[in-house]
């Protein structure tokens, strides 16, 4: 994998083994440039494959939660909720959390007021992604966390359905007068009848 950010060029060698991960940066300026990097690193990589391959198979394999209905951003591991900052003031964010390791708890939260809502949910999705890719290794079978960030959106669709759905029972009903007396018509057809006799 490429990366090029502001002080990182290189390229990222990552394998993935019993929900391990093995990584490794060939930087272009360690390594004597781009291409001679990216020779080192592919060189490294098969290198590192046969000697994952060769390693025991794993203890037996950790449940992998993939969805749960009382999740309302319709990704597992993130939640939309409120931070306080060092002055007690409560902030909106989106706070993601992961397990490393069997009885082991991590997380952090994206700003919605820094980051914005929808850059926020996206920056979540994508350290979601990363860190059960990192545990889960091939068993996480999400190809992408654009993936994860779409899925939010088909949990909002669905709302906006239901919601809609259950204001038209609220405005529906049988037609007609309503219980216990005549209509207004019915009325004035009854008094035009006594006045005319």
């Amino acid at each position: 994998m490429r990366i090029d950010s502001d002080s990182t060029h290189g390229w990222q060698v990552r394998v993935y083994r019993h929900g391990k991960t093995y990584s490794k940066l060939f930087s272009d300026r360690r390594h004597g440039g781009k291409e001679e990097a990216f020779s080192k690193a592919v060189a490294y990589r098969e290198r590192l494959e046969e000697e994952v391959a060769a390693l025991p198979e794993a203890a037996p394999r950790r449940r992998l939660i993939r969805s749960n209905k009382n999740n309302a951003t319709g990704v597992v591991g993130i939640s939309r909720t409120f931070k306080r900052d060092r002055r007690g003031v409560k902030h909106e964010v989106y706070a993601v959390s992961w397990n490393p390791e069997p009885g082991v708890a991590r997380g952090t939260s994206f700003s919605i007021k820094k980051y914005g809502e929808d850059e926020a949910f996206k920056q979540a999705c994508k350290l979601r992604w990363e860190k059960m890719k990192e545990i889960y290794g091939d068993r996480y079978e999400v190809p992408s966390f654009h993936d994860l960030y779409r899925q939010k959106r088909d949990v909002d669709a669905a709302a906006r359905r239901e919601g809609r759905a259950k204001g038209g029972r609220g405005r529906g009903g049988p037609s007609g007068p309503p219980a216990g007396g005549p209509s207004a018509g019915t009325k004035r057809a009854g008094r035009r009848q006594r006045t005319s006799g």
